[in-house]
């Protein structure tokens, strides 16, 4: 019973981030990256506080910050801050299709900051992962012409990559965080809204918006930075194979595909396919050595 609950929370965290990457681009269309993060945070900070309530865990959000202050706030300005706004930004200067799956190539940057930040060992499967990971992020950012290298959009292409520097670098600094992860993840959000706020007041856009954008804004927040977050955990707590469960995550990158192309009608090149299986062959190399 356990297995199926896991099976059905995983698959269910999956095929919800399957869709970001579409929402990203419909919010984009309205808002500018900063008023997105603002706004998203916020909605993702309610979500992880309501299930805070309901998981009687909020006694435990003011001791947990206080016990080391500085640790989150330096967590809370790399991500969702820093993380998201740049992320945001990629999205906004590349197609969807070729910002996502270098986005994705964050696990092979955390084995190479880990080694770094951590002292961990890598291994030769480590940089055959490695080569393989970034040879595909060659492949989509230059579609196909990799001895050109002619990038579409060069800064898109760089802070995409730097969204996985970021991402990776949160994960090592969270290494050894014994917190409650929902609650840590909350004090991250609570952290980057009174910056996200500023930036949007400096910045000085305009907030005439659609329902359908604040729809779009509202449906990233709850389900790339906020619920899913939370089913992923659930499936992971509720499983005794772990691996299998981890293993859903790779299906999430084809349906994106599928859905831009489907709803947005973004043209999917052949070389985005095959840069995408390159860094996927990349990733499950380096599960095939964890299981060893």
């Amino acid at each position: 019973m356990n297995e199926r609950k896991a099976f059905t929370l995983g698959l269910g965290a999956v095929l919800l981030w399957s869709t970001v990457a579409t929402a990203f681009k419909l919010t984009l269309a309205e808002f500018t990256p900063i008023q997105m993060l603002t706004c998203a945070s916020l909605v993702s900070a309610i979500a992880l506080f309501v299930v805070c309530i309901m998981q009687k865990k909020t006694h435990a959000i003011i001791s947990t910050f206080s016990a080391n202050p500085l640790y989150y706030l330096m967590l809370g300005l790399i991500n969702p801050l820093a993380y998201y706004l740049i992320l945001f930004k990629a999205y906004d200067l590349l197609p969807a299709s070729q910002a996502q799956p270098i986005n994705y190539s964050w696990a092979i940057t955390l084995t190479l900051m880990a080694a770094v930040f951590l002292g961990q060992k890598i291994r030769p499967q480590d940089w055959v992962a490695c080569f393989l990971g970034y040879l595909g992020v060659i492949v989509i950012a230059t579609q196909g012409d990799i001895f050109g290298l002619t990038f579409a959009s060069p800064l898109g292409v760089g802070l995409a990559l730097l969204s996985t520097l970021l991402w990776a670098g949160y994960w090592i600094l969270n290494a050894k965080n014994q917190a409650d992860p929902v609650i840590a993840v909350l004090l991250g959000f609570l952290v980057a809204i009174p910056f996200a706020i500023t930036l949007s007041v400096w910045e000085g856009a305009s907030w005439q918006i659609s329902g359908k954008g604040w729809l779009a804004v509202t449906y990233v927040g709850l389900f790339e930075m906020g619920i899913t977050f939370v089913l992923w955990l659930g499936a992971l707590k509720a499983t005794q194979n772990t691996a299998r469960i981890s293993n859903l995550i790779f299906i999430s990158p084809f349906i994106s595909l599928v859905l831009l192309w489907q709803i947005l009608g973004e043209e999917i090149h052949t070389s985005t396919l095959l840069g995408l299986l390159l860094i996927v062959a990349g990733l499950g190399i380096q599960q095939l050595k964890q299981r060893r």
